[in-house]
């Protein structure tokens, strides 16, 4: 049906002059349906409008000046578009990879991401809630210790929930984490390969999964490995900072058998033992070989380069992004639990004992 262009051209006018311009003002000038340009502009359904239609109507929304109504179409879908991720520090350099892959998978589906740093004295309760008022979609967890209260709370509340870099002991919320044993294998059979036989661990808090499975793994391979019982030596540190990493390796250093070799839970605590080697006036390899954990941004710069174990940072949290949207699409899927297999990345900073 042919279009009488002067009514079209006052039409045009009229929403120039009185309102912002809508869908169907975008239709009009596409020549389509409605429901097309509704389509073609959502990021979960564009798949199904042509690719030539589709670059048709963003051109127009463009040209018109077009901008979604989130609020509308939330009412009309039921769904905010947003997803709340709790951090457990944002100024860990790890964090931020993680959070990339997330922040990119979910915004090629269409949602955007709230980041909430908990800190160290932040109460997840109380953020989850916060967020719950506000109407996310779902959350991607962090923070999660392995016997942690939140992970009944969220259930309770019957959102969809998924853990990264993070497992509860009961396994009851979907989870996307790397294989922390078989990291800590990969630093014991490197060091017992460059022939120290003497190997300690500072571990990670042993509230956390990282924590106690870095240790279980470390511990595991040092058995395996034949290790003599006096030359296996732990010290936790409480959090996962480079304070914390220096506290604990001073006591290391300050046993009566010192190591010839320290397995970091993580790349923060290994900086911490380059500053408690310091200390000692003592020179990392030569005197003490370091192997971290994590390979966070940077750790390639220090001196010496620090040998670690590199996780698959940003999979991890595309992973755990996508779990999520199985788990919005289908809140009674199973529950998925994805292991991402680590990598030794070997620099400087291990040597032979002398």
């Amino acid at each position: 049906m042919k279009r009488n262009p002067v009514t079209s051209a006052r039409r045009r006018a009229a929403h120039a002059g009185t309102s912002r311009p809508t869908i169907k003002d975008i239709a009009e000038r596409c020549g389509v349906h409605p429901s097309t340009v509704s389509r073609a502009l959502s990021p979960a359904m564009k798949h199904l409008v042509a690719d030539d239609v589709a670059r048709r109507i963003h051109a127009a929304a463009n040209a018109l000046g077009y901008r979604l109504n989130t609020a509308a179409q939330g009412l009309r879908t039921g769904r905010s578009g947003l997803i709340g991720v709790l951090a457990p520090d944002i100024a860990d350099p790890g964090f931020p990879p993680i959070l990339s892959g997330i922040a990119e998978q979910l915004n090629a589906s269409g949602y955007a991401t709230i980041v909430v740093d908990i800190g160290t004295d932040g109460s997840q309760q109380e953020f989850v809630d916060r967020l719950i008022a506000r109407g996310v979609d779902g959350l991607v967890l962090g923070t999660v210790g392995l016997r942690d209260a939140i992970v009944k709370h969220c259930l309770d509340a019957a959102l969809p929930v998924v853990l990264v870099n993070r497992v509860d002991a009961g396994a009851r919320l979907p989870s996307a984490a790397s294989d922390d044993e078989t990291g800590m294998r990969l630093a014991v059979e490197h060091l017992v390969g460059l022939g120290h036989r003497r190997i300690a661990h500072i571990a990670g808090p042993s509230s956390v999964s990282t924590g106690a499975q870095r240790r279980a793994g470390f511990e595991a391979a040092a058995k395996d490995a034949g290790l003599p019982s006096p030359g296996i030596m732990i010290e936790t540190a409480e959090t996962y900072t480079r304070e914390a990493g220096r506290r604990a390796a001073l006591q290391l250093l300050d046993r009566k058998t010192r190591p010839t070799a320290i397995v970091a839970a993580n790349d923060l605590l290994a900086l911490g033992v380059y500053d408690a080697l310091a200390a000692r006036g003592l020179e990392c390899p030569r005197d003490i070989s370091v192997v971290g954990h994590n390979d966070m941004p940077f750790v390639d710069m220090v001196a010496p380069p620090l040998t670690t174990v590199r996780i698959a940072q940003r999979e991890m949290g595309e992973a755990a992004a996508k779990l999520l949207l199985a788990r919005i699409a289908d809140p009674a899927a199973k529950r998925a639990h994805i292991v991402l297999p680590p990598s030794l990345i070997v620099r400087g900073s291990t040597a032979p004992p002398r």
